[in-house]
């Protein structure tokens, strides 16, 4: 695993955009638009885009921006990532570990899990996530399905689904097999499968933390959500209050109760997981958070998961640190990407559209980012 390297970094030269997943048109001008903005904080060219398969082309003194999380893996091992600030994003020991896997315990100690497994982060994070369980086999996870039906409704969440997307609520445990049906075991296995308790009348929040050529902000703000081309129920954008500085400097602005929750929880997540997984390096590290109510009309709150790559307020992220550093003054911004998807749709004129388009995959959406000073 690599770690952080002692002594001077190494000179950034340019940056790139490093492809390890296949990604549709709209992913791949949001990700073009955060490796711009990138390459402008560093002072340097944007190169290529690179493949995965073409690693070793890459330009020495090049700083990448992978577009998923990085996993300790023989390919993985001939980038030159040796400290977060050698890329956005973040680089994971195990597979699940960059997943919302880690954020529950298993069902039983003696359930399976892959190596690398720690309790003691799901101990750690007890108070800062909501009741739920991760399984690793089909028999577990409708154990712990039986256990979390008796607290309401379960909400499924495959592990590697983004966006909100593939996620289901089961209210009796034979609702469970049509979820575990799509499932292939070595996949499971790997990666595992998430059952969390299903909340109402929620409010999702975004609590997050970049560091970028010496630029350091942290934020706390609102996601939103839209209606797809297909009618599916998905991310929409985030409205993010962005500051100059970590956590800390977070934590002491004037929030309200609810938002300041979040931030303690978010901290708490973050900071388990930096020790308890070791080498982990992130220098992109967002936590999605929600607050409901559950079926005994309970109000609950927690984080859902990490994402420690390149994710939907990227762009808001990328826009505070801009404003940062074309102004050493400049302390606070609001900013905001907003995704929405239907035919007619005009961006207001003070936005940066970062894609207004038919894609393949998705249909007509404009996607956006805004940002003011605060």
């Amino acid at each position: 695993m690599a770690q952080p390297a002692a002594g001077p970094l190494p000179q950034i030269r340019s940056v790139a955009l490093l492809l390890m997943r296949d990604a549709p048109p709209h992913e791949m001008a949001s990700h073009s638009a955060v490796a711009r903005a990138l390459a402008e904080l560093h002072g340097v060219p944007l190169a290529h885009a690179l493949l995965a398969k073409s690693i070793d082309s890459a330009p020495d003194g090049c700083y990448f921006v992978p577009n998923k999380c990085l996993i300790e893996h023989p390919l993985h091992r001939r980038l030159p990532i040796r400290h977060p600030s050698d890329f956005f994003g973040g680089l994971a020991p195990f597979p699940f570990v960059a997943t919302k896997a880690i954020t529950h315990p298993l069902v039983a100690h003696d359930a399976y899990a892959p190596d690398g497994w720690s309790e003691a982060f799901t101990s750690r994070v007890s108070l800062a996530v909501l009741p739920g369980f991760t399984a690793f086999t089909r028999a577990n996870a409708q154990s712990a399905c039986r256990r979390l039906l008796e607290l309401g409704p379960v909400r499924i969440k495959p592990v590697n689904a983004t966006a909100g997307r593939g996620q289901s609520v089961v209210k009796a445990i034979d609702e469970l097999d049509a979820t575990l049906g799509e499932l292939d075991d070595a996949g499971l296995r790997e990666c595992g499968l998430t059952l969390e308790m299903h909340l109402e009348a929620v409010t999702t929040f975004s609590v997050g933390h970049v560091h970028v050529n010496g630029i350091t902000a942290s934020y706390v703000g609102t996601q939103s959500l839209t209606r797809a081309n297909d009618g599916e129920t998905i991310y929409g954008g985030s409205k993010l209050d962005i500051v100059r500085g970590g956590f800390d400097v977070l934590l002491a602005q004037d929030w309200d109760e609810t938002f300041r929750r979040a931030i303690v929880q978010a901290q708490r997540y973050d900071s388990a997981a930096h020790e308890c997984f070791q080498g982990l390096l992130a220098s992109r590290r967002n936590y999605d958070m929600v607050e409901g109510t559950d079926a005994f009309g309970q109000r609950r709150s927690g984080v859902l998961e990490q994402s420690w790559r390149i994710g939907g307020a990227s762009g808001a992220e990328l826009a505070a640190l801009l404003a940062f550093a074309r102004d050493p003054a400049c302390q606070r911004v609001r900013a905001e990407t907003v995704e929405r998807h239907g035919k007619g749709l005009q961006a207001p004129s003070d936005a940066q559209v970062i894609y207004h388009a038919d894609d393949p995959d998705c249909g007509p959406m404009l996607k956006y980012v805004t940002v003011q000073p605060q």
